[in-house]
Order: structure tokens, then C-alpha cells, then sequence
């Protein structure tokens, strides 16, 4: 039997197993990075090793460490989580020759599969041939062979540019995976991203538990998921899962596992099998009501899976709040998260690796939780997951929370009519800006006014103010999500506060942290909160987040035409080979790479001409804003 268990990983899925272990009275114990020495799963262990510095080739990549770590707490089992090492099969190996229990399926059935390009010569596919592509083709995936989440992936629709994106593909690869193999296939456009977790013990059993639809992806990174996946015929579904239990046996596995395909025309393509937990297993767990860390503990003490493999009840779906801007290329947001927090009656499920007032760095993925909804049917779960995210409190960097209540409430999502390019067709239209913000600017001017108030008199309230000046109050505001600027006025007279230039627009009372106005003759509540200067404000229905507006403009925030800011804090990986100060560039050529949240995020050319500047140059820390450099362009007669 297990007594104390150790996770190799962070975050969120750290939390997740630490969870289950506390129910089964399994000790834990956690591994971190400096980065990473105040984070929720550190807190949340029975014990913690100091894994000695930042980034993951440092800490969270060195299975030498995390199996020193182990020893040295006193651990009997590792648990891989996924990303990292989860699909290493040398980090197996040496969890199992220091006589410690692995958590997840034998070396040999992670060196089988977990190498994508290994998994498809054993399904009898084989990639294609990096020298050999024509435009006949066309477009290709770049893919990694090791590792998940959408990284180390690229479409090459142009021939000229696979040369560079299978560069880019495997720089990072190995930074994310520690392995920086690639291949190539044929890239199936706008199909379904279907998945079936299986399930296997040492004693002959292999469940397939259902279907999971992951569809909407961003970066070949999945954001919504659900159980079971909608519209398939019995036939394919019966497909899916012989198939599934096939590639098991296959590689005679343990554990748990995912297994993927594309669905285009009815058709099921093979894509992978990861040999590891899958970040959407809770839409499962939801499903068939059980616990899939549980099962996975169990199957390594070698006990069996119970005689009756589970039934699937009602529907399951799971949104993954990141902290990123969707209207800004997906870009990673960083600083600190104020306040995380669902509506106390939502009745859903939230697995996150953060709390009030932790950092988001730029060192990790940018994921801050998973939501999770289970209802009788689809429409009640989908409607109760938007509904709970839409009146959630998230505070602190820009987040895709918006983005995901309008992806659940899509006619192509609630008719269970998406696919893979779902985000390309429809992103502009979901990240426009709703009406509303100039009365969210009204209702931090006059929470603000009522604290000012509060600090120097006997109310805040402003109906209880005296002296009441004559003239209009205005405030300047500017929304984060677009940077446009919001001038709001009000006054107070013998009757109350009005708004001006606001009709229809009645204020009936207002707090420093509260405000409530009657909007064309509804009452609605503003709840106002402040974090230096980031004002939040949240409604039944919508969110807003403002900064005050600078009385006076900053004169040294003028930049030189043609400057190529840092769009996110990160490192820079690499910039163009030969590129350097006098160099000719064309329009939309890359010059500059940085990582940032696992992610590569490309630096172009804003047009054609000469680079005047060069500031960027690998390994270079940078916060957003920074100058990496500046292209003059050319001029035109």
C-alpha cells in the first residue's frame, strides 16, 4: 500500500492529486521551483524539496532531481501528473529502479506510445517525409513526438516556410518536453478533435470510458471540452472504442490514457495516444462518477479495476480559464491574481493552482483553473457553466473568461455544430467589446467619490453628503480590454446624484464598494473593487476592468516610428539568423522569438525597410513594453 506520495509537477493537476490522496490517507509531498516557492500546491503538501531554480530544463525536467527528491522525503510513490516528464520513459525507469511506485503505465508502453511518431508506425501510419513535401500537400502539421498542450506544433500552408517552423517546432519541443524530435502529417482542416479514456489494470481489464469532444483549441491548445462527445452514431463511437482498446493492448498498459483522433466526414484519423492523465479527465470523472486518480493509485498497488466497468450519466463540460488576451494574439497576461471566486450556489466543479493574491509568472503555462459543469443533458450543463463564469470574480490580469461564456453561448457550440477552426472563423466577432463600460466608469467614479468621502466624514453614501458642490463631477477612465478612453460626469443635487450625459441612467446609491444604478428602469448592482490601479467592476452579467486615466501625458512615452515592443513579459529564444543592425526586412518577416507561459510568440516586421535597432538578443529578459527593436520604413514616393 501506498503511504506517501509524491507529485511530479505544479499547479493545478499537483492540487488535483493531493485532493484525492487526502481521501484515501496517502501523505504528500511536492517539488518546486524558485519561481514556484509560494505557490498553492507547495502550501497544500504535507511536505515540500526546493528544486533549485526557474525554468522547467531546471527543475521540473530533471527527473534525476525529482527522484532525489522523493528519497529524500521519505515518498514510496511518484505521480507524473501531465506535461513535463509525465511521458518520459526514462523518468519511469528511474521512479521504478529507486524502488519506487510509478504512478502510470510500464516504461515500454510510454516508449511505445508517447513518442508520436512511434504510436503511428504501431497503428500502421506512417508521417511523412520532412525533404520529401510538395505544394500537393499542403497545408502539413509540424508536430512534436513528445510531450502535449499544443506545443512544439505548427501549420505550414506555404513551402517556403517549413524550413523555419520546423526550427521553431523543435526549439520548443525541447524546451517544453526536453526532447526535440518533430514530424510531419497531412493537417486535416476543421475536423472534430475526439478523444476515449481508457483504463487498464494488471489483471486483463481495459475500460474505454466514453468520449471526450475537444474541438475548441487555440494554438492546438484545447479550451472547452466535454463528455460524452455529441452527434456520433453508434457506429463510430464503437470505432472509437475498439480502436481505443485496441492501441491498449496493444502496448499491454496500465493505468489511465487518452486516445486520440480527428473526425472529418465521419471518418475517425488516429492522432495519438497520451499515456498520462489528460487536463479534461474531470469531464469524465463527472460522467461516470468516479474518481480517476483514485483508480490510477489503485491499479499501481496491482489491485484490479472493480468487476463492473461504470455507466455514463448526464453530460459534462469543462472551460479552461487562462490568463491571456484572445484580442491580442492569445498573448499571456502576468501579475497578480486578486481574487478567483465562483458563485457559492453555481453547483460546479473548480480545479485550480491558485488563490487570492498568488503571482502569475511567465515561467509556467498560463492556465489558471478548469471550470466544470455536469448536468442531465447538454444544454442545462452548458447553460450552467456559462452561467457560473459569466457571475464569477476574477481579478487581476486579463483572463479569457469572456471569451468563454460567448464560446458557450454560441449558436455553432450550443448546436454542437463547431470544430477545430472554430476560433479562426469566429474570434474577432467573440472578442469585440460589449456595450456597458461607460456605466461601469460611472459606477467606480462614484464608488471612488463615496471612499473619498468615507475617509473624511460620517458616510460614504453619496445621498448623505453635505456642502454638495455645484458643479459636475468628471472622472476619466480608461478600459483595459480596448484602451479607449471613458469621461463620465455627475452631480448631486438637493434630490440625489444624477448622471449626466448618461439618460436614462439613475444613480440609487453608492459605496465605496458597491454601487446601484437604475438603468432605463432597471435596478442593477455594480460591485466595485480596487487593486492599486486596476478597478474592477462586476455585475450580474458582465465584467469590466478600468485604470483611472493620467490628468497630464507622459512626455517620455513617445517612441521612434517602427519600434517592436515586447507584447508580454518573457525571454527572448532566438532572432532571425544574420539578422543585425542596417539589415533589410520585408513586411511580415519574423525577426524576433519570445517564450513566455511555454509558448512561442512570434516578433514581425511592422513593413518593409531597414532595422535601425537591435535590443533583443537570446536569453534576454524582457517585460511587456520593452524595446526589442526598430525597423525604419522605407519611404514611398
Amino acid at each position: 500500500m501506498i503511504e506517501t506520495l509524491l507529485v511530479a509537477n505544479r499547479g493545478e493537476i499537483a492540487c488535483r492529486v493531493f485532493r484525492t490522496c487526502r481521501e484515501l490517507g496517502i501523505a504528500t509531498v511536492a517539488v518546486y521551483s524558485d519561481a514556484d516557492a509560494d505557490a498553492l500546491h507547495v502550501r497544500e503538501a504535507d511536505a515540500a524539496v526546493r528544486l533549485p531554480g526557474s525554468t522547467p530544463a531546471e527543475t521540473y525536467l530533471r527527473g534525476d532531481l525529482i527522484v532525489k527528491a522523493a528519497l529524500a522525503a521519505g515518498a514510496d510513490a511518484v505521480h507524473p501528473g501531465y506535461g513535463f516528464l509525465s511521458e518520459n520513459a526514462g523518468f519511469a525507469r528511474a521512479v521504478i529502479d529507486a524502488g519506487l511506485v510509478w504512478i502510470g503505465p510500464p516504461p515500454q508502453a510510454i516508449e511505445a506510445m508517447a513518442s508520436k511518431t512511434r504510436a503511428k508506425q504501431l497503428m500502421g501510419i506512417a508521417p511523412l517525409a520532412e525533404d520529401a513535401i510538395t505544394e500537393a500537400e499542403l497545408p502539413v502539421l509540424v508536430k512534436a513526438a513528445a510531450g502535449g498542450g499544443g506545443r512544439g506544433m505548427r501549420v505550414v500552408r506555404e513551402l517556403d516556410d517549413l524550413k523555419s517552423e520546423l526550427a521553431a517546432a523543435r526549439a520548443e519541443a525541447l524546451s517544453a518536453f526536453g526532447d526535440g524530435e518533430v514530424f510531419v502529417e497531412p493537417y486535416v482542416e476543421n475536423g472534430r478533435h475526439v478523444e476515449v479514456q481508457i483504463l487498464a489494470d494488471a489483471h486483463g481489464a481495459v475500460w474505454a470510458l466514453g468520449t471526450r469532444d475537444c474541438s475548441l483549441q487555440r494554438r492546438h491548445q484545447k479550451v472547452i471540452e466535454e463528455a460524452p462527445a455529441p452527434g456520433l452514431d453508434d457506429e463510430l463511437r464503437s470505432t472509437l472504442a475498439e480502436m481505443a482498446v485496441r492501441a491498449a493492448r496493444a502496448t499491454d498498459y496500465r493505468g489511465a490514457g487518452t486516445v486520440e483522433f480527428l473526425i472529418a466526414d465521419g471518418t475517425a484519423h488516429f492522432l495519438e495516444m497520451n499515456t498520462r492523465l489528460q487536463v479534461e479527465h474531470p469531464v469524465t470523472e463527472a460522467v461516470f462518477g468516479i474518481d480517476l486518480v483514485a483508480l490510477q493509485i489503485r491499479v499501481a498497488e496491482g489491485e484490479p479495476l472493480p468487476a463492473e466497468q461504470p455507466t455514463a450519466h448526464g453530460h459534462a463540460v469543462e472551460a479552461r480559464l487562462y490568463a491571456e488576451d484572445p484580442a491580442r494574439g492569445w498573448a499571456p497576461q502576468t501579475g497578480t491574481l486578486h481574487r478567483l471566486a465562483l458563485p457559492a450556489d453555481s453547483g460546479v466543479r473548480l480545479d485550480t493552482g491558485f488563490t487570492d493574491g498568488d503571482a502569475i509568472g511567465v515561467h509556467y503555462d498560463a492556465m489558471l483553473a478548469k471550470v466544470v459543469a455536469w448536468a442531465p443533458t447538454r444544454a442545462e450543463a452548458v447553460r450552467k457553466l456559462a452561467g457560473a463564469l459569466e457571475r464569477a470574480r476574477v481579478h487581476g490580469p486579463v483572463t479569457n473568461r469572456e471569451l468563454l461564456v460567448r464560446s458557450l453561448r454560441h449558436p455553432e457550440f450550443r448546436e454542437a455544430r463547431m470544430d477545430t477552426g472554430f476560433y479562426d472563423r469566429r474570434l474577432p466577432g467573440l472578442t469585440t467589446t460589449g456595450d456597458g463600460t461607460q456605466t461601469a466608469a460611472l459606477a467606480a467614479a462614484l464608488a471612488d467619490a463615496a471612499a473619498r468621502r468615507d475617509a473624511g466624514s460620517v458616510t460614504g453614501r453619496i445621498g448623505g453628503w453635505r456642502n454638495l458642490p455645484s458643479q459636475p463631477q468628471t472622472k476619466r477612465y480608461l478600459a483595459v480590454a480596448d484602451g479607449t478612453e471613458h469621461e463620465v460626469s455627475y452631480r448631486t443635487t438637493h434630490t440625489g446624484t444624477e448622471a449626466v450625459d448618461l439618460p436614462g441612467v439613475r444613480v440609487a446609491d453608492a459605496a465605496p464598494d458597491a454601487v446601484h444604478l437604475e438603468v432605463d428602469g432597471v435596478c442593477r448592482v455594480f460591485e466595485v473593487s480596487r487593486y492599486g490601479d486596476r478597478i474592477h467592476v462586476d455585475t450580474a452579467t458582465a465584467a469590466y476592468t478600468l485604470t483611472e486615466a493620467p490628468r497630464f501625458p507622459d512626455p517620455t512615452a513617445q517612441l521612434e516610428p517602427g519600434s517592436l515592443l515586447a507584447p508580454m513579459p518573457g525571454t527572448v529564444v532566438r532572432v532571425a539568423d544574420g539578422l543585425a543592425t542596417g539589415a533589410r526586412v520585408t513586411a511580415g518577416q519574423p525577426l524576433v522569438w519570445l517564450e513566455a507561459m511555454k509558448m512561442e510568440h512570434r516578433i514581425s516586421a511592422p513593413a518593409t525597410g531597414t532595422l535601425t535597432a537591435l535590443h533583443a538578443v537570446p536569453g534576454l529578459q524582457v517585460e511587456v513594453g520593452a524595446l526589442l527593436a526598430v525597423v525604419q520604413e522605407d519611404e514611398t514616393s
